[in-house]
């Protein structure tokens, strides 16, 4: 069954009628000084105190928990430091992916720091795929390893691990995601996932558990010195690689986690860490093949750094070097102690994501085009869709691309590299998902095992392996489960805003203070307002025709909007449209001023408007029903507004535009016109340029029509419309 649009339901989160909720609110505001939005805002975020009110916002080094509450950390760095004090070599081994480059460089960077004998290993992701393996077991017992280290992965290593310890290597697990029914026996498994695990705060990073690992590493070695002064000396180290994979992997920002960021992201403004520098620096200066630079560009440390760009900037470009290259380029970047080494690396990473971005968008494209065609969106909620030549690094990005489009979890395996020369039964394809609230797709595939060579993952995305004759199966058992597990699964597109907003409420001072709440994430949204009946002055395409700009007013304020991936002609709103918006405050900073400016997140029509036009269209269907009217009405189009809209219509008929809705003409008409003409006397004029043959018109709807001009109209008058004689006469008939 086709695609179709879902239906818009709006909803205000702040329970405007809760007497309890508004004496917080109030409390809220009073004691910390903050304007009762922002205090509903926090109230939204969970925090429903006072003092849990005044934590959420001071996040700092208090927030971070004992890392010797998660099961087994004492046996991990026990472990661990036997290993550097008997110069026993350590390797680790590590994830793709940014929260893995991070960890690996994490530790890596401590454990040199401890003077240990160390390396890294990161599988190749289209060759060796996800996780630890046999055959690099093999390659580093070779290179003489007695200690791995994994990273951000390794819980599912059941076998692995035996196979190591078989080959006389130890093993130490640190991984944050869900576990399986069996834990592997390494030394130690540190993972706050494990079930037998008490620690606090369990929707850490992978690097976040590293973390974690070097804190108690660090108290461990300096059993005398202050709990504190350790964790500020590690912040000051090593916290913006923290903030970095913790952002990258779209950990919940509350706890620790926001605690992380937010002293991370205040790092990453002012770091000296070169390669991180010079990545900023290398997508500050673009695509402009820059000669390397020699220091670190000026402009690149007042540059505002907030989640938005770590996850939609830097991010990506680490990334891309695990998906189409070698994660080890992402990590020499981060190890780089030398400015111009590391420019010219990160200027190879935005090479890199350029070519991840094209490739990106030819298998998004092929994968819209399988599920518009196959999916039965009537019936399944998991979409599953597989291909032969896609890259296997980059079908996860289009997975979060297919949710997001569709709304539903959705699962894409790529069967490129497979062995035979042509398609066989047996081919291993390798798949990524992204799900939403309601599905926890780790669950899901667990459902599904039987079907699968492997999974693993979080909640909300995961990887799996299958062979290419399961896939049907495959397909009809997570739907399966889905039909019985997805319970908050809507056919209705719902967006929640935080709470109205009057455009009088929304200034400068509101803006600032939801600033302080940064920084936005993962269970701390950027906050949305709804805003009611703004009309629309004008609209201005930007950024090449990619982005729109509206001016919009109350009657009293004017206010700029910006809505990004909209076009002016996907828009379908025009000037003189009422409407109502969700959308976020923005200051915007140009040539060192600051102004207000709204971020469009939705639109639609304002009931007033709605109303306003049914009552309209009311009007109108009984004029020309031949029913009197009020002569005091101006309805009656006169000569010189029918050819007012005439020229109009000619005017953008030649320009090869046939379609129209009464709303664009309307808007059109106000733009060059000082006539008022308005909804009523247009239908009409319409009417009767269609009576007297000048053009024709059909309706496809009360409000949109095809015109065709007639380019040899024989001369007539309007006095020979049966409509506009209809007019006269009800007039008339009025008057008397």
């Amino acid at each position: 069954m086709k695609y179709t649009e879902k239906e818009k339901i709006w909803s205000l989160q702040y329970p405007e009628d809760d007497a309890a909720a508004n004496d917080i609110i109030q409390k809220m505001s009073d004691d910390m000084k903050i304007s009762l939005i922002c205090a509903k805002v926090i109230y939204n975020r969970g925090y429903k105190s006072v003092a849990d009110a005044r934590k959420f916002i001071g996040a700092d080094i208090n927030a971070l928990e004992d890392p010797f509450l998660m099961r087994d950390m004492d046996v991990a760095v026990s472990r661990i430091l036997e290993a550097v004090q008997n110069r026993q070599k350590i390797t680790v081994y590590g994830d793709y992916d940014v929260d893995g480059v991070t960890s690996v460089t994490l530790i890596y960077l401590y454990l040199k720091d401890m003077g240990a004998d160390v390396d890294y290993y990161i599988p190749s992701r289209s060759g060796e795929g996800y996780g630890l393996s046999v055959s690099a077991i093999d390659k580093l017992k070779e290179s003489g390893t007695e200690l791995i280290v994994t990273v951000d992965t390794g819980i599912t290593a059941v076998y692995e691990s035996e196979y190591a310890k078989a080959e006389g290597i130890d093993m130490v697990i640190t991984d944050h995601h869900e576990c399986h029914q069996n834990i592997p026996e390494a030394c130690a498994v540190v993972n706050p996932h494990r079930p037998d695990c008490k620690y606090p705060f369990a929707e850490l990073a992978g690097v976040g558990v590293v973390f974690k690992l070097i804190c108690a590493a660090e108290m461990t070695a300096n059993p005398g010195t202050d709990r504190k002064i350790i964790l500020g000396r590690l912040c000051d180290r090593f916290i913006d690689l923290v903030a970095l994979g913790t952002i990258a992997d779209v950990m919940p920002l509350r706890g620790e986690n926001r605690a992380i960021v937010k002293m991370g992201l205040e790092h990453i403004a002012k770091s000296d860490r070169c390669g991180l520098a010079a990545l900023l620096d290398a997508m500050s200066n673009g695509n402009k093949n820059s000669k390397p630079a020699l220091k670190v560009n000026v402009a690149s440390r007042k540059r505002k750094v907030n989640a938005g760009l770590i996850g939609y900037g830097v991010a990506p470009r680490i990334n891309a070097a695990g998906r189409i290259s070698s994660a080890s380029k992402a990590v020499e970047l981060l190890l780089c102690d030398d400015y111009a080494s590391a420019y010219l690396k990160a200027e190879e990473l935005c090479e890199i994501n350029l070519r991840r971005q094209i490739e990106e968008n030819n298998i998004a494209n092929e994968a819209y085009e399988i599920i518009e065609k196959a999916h039965d969106f009537e019936n399944d909620r998991v979409i599953v869709v597989s291909g032969d030549n896609w890259h296997q690094g980059i079908i996860g990005i289009v997975a979060s691309r297919v949710t997001e489009k569709y709304g539903l979890p959705s699962i894409l395996i790529s069967f490129d590299g497979s062995v035979s020369e042509s398609a066989s039964p047996y081919d291993t394809g390798k798949g990524s998902g992204r799900s939403v609230k309601g599905l926890n797709l780790v669950e899901a595939l667990g459902y599904c095992s039987d079907l699968l060579e492997r999974y693993g993952g979080h909640e909300l995305a995961a990887g799996l392996t299958l062979k290419r004759c399961n896939v049907d199966l495959f397909r009809r058992k997570i739907n399966e489960y889905a039909e019985k597990n997805f319970r908050d699964f809507q056919n209705a597109d719902r967006r929640e805003a935080d709470c109205e907003l009057k455009l009088s409420e929304a200034t400068m001072n509101l803006a600032g203070e939801i600033n302080l709440l940064e920084p936005f994430g993962v269970s701390n949204a950027n906050p949305v307002f709804m805003i009611k009946s703004l009309s629309i002055l004008k609209t201005v395409s930007m950024g090449g025709g990619k982005h729109l700009k509206l001016i919009l007013t109350d009657g009293k304020i004017i206010i700029h909007a910006v809505y990004f991936n909209m076009s002016l002609p996907d828009f379908g709103f025009f000037a003189g449209d009422r409407v109502d918006l969700l959308c976020q405050l923005n200051i915007n900073e140009f040539r060192e001023v600051c102004t207000l400016q709204l971020i469009v997140q939705d639109i639609r029509l304002s009931e007033e408007f709605l109303d306003e036009a049914r009552k309209n269209e009311e009007i109108y269907r009984s004029i020309v029903q031949g029913k009197e009217f009020d002569s005091s009405m101006n309805f009656i189009p006169e000569r010189d507004d029918i050819i007012d809209v005439y020229r109009q219509l000619r005017r953008s008929y030649q320009s090869g535009h046939g379609t129209f809705s009464v709303r664009m003409l309307l808007s059109l008409l106000g733009a060059w016109s000082d006539r008022k003409i308005d909804y009523v006397k247009l239908k009409l004029t319409l009417d009767i340029l269609n009576d007297i043959k000048v053009c024709g018109i059909v309706w496809l709807n009360e409000n949109v029509f095809d015109i065709e001009i007639n380019e040899n109209p024989k001369k007539t008058s309007i006095e020979e419309s049966k409509t506009y004689r209809m007019l006269v006469e009800s007039r008339h008939g009025a008057m008397h």
